[in-house]
């Protein structure tokens, strides 16, 4: 069992996909012991469900073993510690994201990155605990890794130049974490105060509404409130994405160029 500490000294290199127990996928029940055989997969989706439940800070190998039926003991034949269940309950949500034929070139770049762009906004939203994880692990499982090529491949389709196209990942997707983190966090505030979205909004706009000091701020931002336009919290913060996603590949359109073409350098640089 690898500890805590030898862990941190390590951390560049370690990652449960490549330890030794990388490959230990089942274990059959021995006589006596009772039970449903363990696997790997099983105690994924347990933990992703716990984590889903109750959150990072909870989460425990004792917790899940309880859940499981088993000793928390024996869940160490399959992993060294927590932060290899972590890594794959990870990688696990990962495969939620849809990934676009990768073989079909005459697919628009636009509509695939879109694809994969509100995928990858949803699993922040429906696993609030996966967005302080992403850059915690090397992200090298299976599906990480599946998501990641799709990534670079849509890119690589754009006309981006090669030395602009992991700016233009950049640009992307952490405009989608950053934005998919906030509404995760938002939506399960909302739901630890027992709160609808729309509920939870018009209380603290109402709240700030009433201070003097923000009113005249308040009443400034009416105009711009009315013309994003949307009854609800949900649409409005759908249109905002919208929105965003097509400034970003207006932005990437209007830096493309042909491969042959010399590289252009951006206004400003």
């Amino acid at each position: 069992m690898v500890s805590a500490a030898d862990r941190v000294k390590t951390a560049a290199r370690t990652s449960v996909w490549l330890g030794s127990k990388a490959a230990r996928r089942v274990r059959r029940t021995e006589p006596g012991e009772g039970g449903p055989a363990l696997d790997r997969d099983r105690i994924t989706a347990e933990a992703v469900r716990l984590l889903d439940a109750e959150g990072a800070v909870k989460f425990s190998m004792r917790r899940l073993a309880a859940e499981l039926g088993v000793t928390a003991m024996s869940l160490y034949w399959y992993v060294d510690n927590k932060d290899d269940l972590l890594e794959l309950a990870l990688d696990a949500v990962f495969a939620e994201i849809e990934l676009p034929d990768l073989a079909d070139e005459s697919a628009d770049w636009r509509d695939q990155l879109r694809t994969v762009v509100v995928g990858y906004r949803a699993i922040f939203v429906r696993h609030p605990w996966a967005s302080a994880l992403i850059g915690r692990y090397l992200n090298i499982g299976p599906h990480s890794m599946a998501f990641s090529r799709a990534a670079q491949h849509i890119l690589s389709r754009t006309g981006l130049p090669a030395h602009g196209q992991m700016g233009g990942l950049a640009a992307v997707f952490q405009f989608v974490y950053g934005f998919g983190t906030i509404e995760g966090t938002f939506v399960q505030r909302c739901a630890d105060a027992g709160r609808t979205q729309d509920e939870f909004f018009e209380e603290a706009m109402g709240a700030l509404a009433a201070q003097p000091e923000y009113r005249d701020q308040f009443a400034d931002a009416a105009s711009v409130m009315a013309a994003r336009g949307g009854e609800t919290v949900q649409e409005m913060r759908q249109r905002d994405f919208d929105f965003a996603l097509s400034l970003l590949i207006a932005g990437i359109e209007a830096l493309s160029h042909p491969a042959d073409a010399p590289p252009r350098t951006p206004p400003g640089a």
